[in-house]
């Protein structure tokens, strides 16, 4: 039986020039300026929902994302309520309220940290088609009073490991996992003295 790499299991296949392909499909994203609607008047959160509205009907192809901008603290702490159910122990018990505790107020801390996104799925447009619904996209939604940015591949690669959970506060990942600890040049000078 022929194993599976995460990267099949999941269905992607390569990152593109303007975003990633994944399931035969191409996906680029918008990062989207988020506002504190908290200060906004009824009438202006009224025209910003309005806005939101002319851009879908623009441009129907548009998918909204909102994501946490870093990880989700939640199976932690579910976890640890397990065990302060389960726990006889008091000093063990005191430990587990400590973690919670501190699970709890990370969480509150971050839990304004939001990230949200807008996307495109192309199937089989040309890179010249891309390109210009990417532009049509975006004079749409700046047109709209939307303040935006398309990603780039770091930014793509920081959001797919905050999703997958292999990232807490979304640091850079390499294209190869350990190539900063690796040093191609010594190597060279080593071989060059070799011979």
């Amino acid at each position: 039986m022929k194993k599976k790499s995460v990267q099949k299991l999941i269905g992607f296949e390569a990152f593109t020039k303007y975003g990633i392909r994944a399931n035969k499909e191409e996906f680029i994203f918008f990062s989207v300026e988020p506002v504190n609607i908290s200060v906004l008047s009824a009438a202006n959160i009224e025209a910003k929902i309005h806005h939101l509205m002319m851009i879908l009907s623009i441009v129907p192809e548009l998918e909204l994302l909102a994501l946490d901008s870093c990880e989700s603290f939640d199976p932690n702490k579910i976890y640890v309520q397990k065990r302060l159910r389960e726990e006889k122990n008091p000093a063990v018990r005191k430990l587990l309220e400590a973690d919670y505790d501190f699970l709890d107020e990370i969480q509150l801390e971050m839990s304004s940290a939001r990230q949200f996104l807008f996307a495109v799925r192309f199937h089989r447009e040309t890179d010249e088609q891309v390109f210009r619904l990417i532009n049509r996209v975006d004079k749409a939604i700046a047109e709209h009073g939307f303040m935006i940015k398309r990603i780039g591949k770091p930014e793509i690669k920081r959001m797919l490991a905050l999703y997958f959970g292999t990232s807490i506060s979304g640091e850079e990942i390499d294209d190869v996992e350990g190539e900063r600890y690796f040093d191609l040049e010594g190597l060279h000078v080593l071989e060059e003295a070799d011979t």
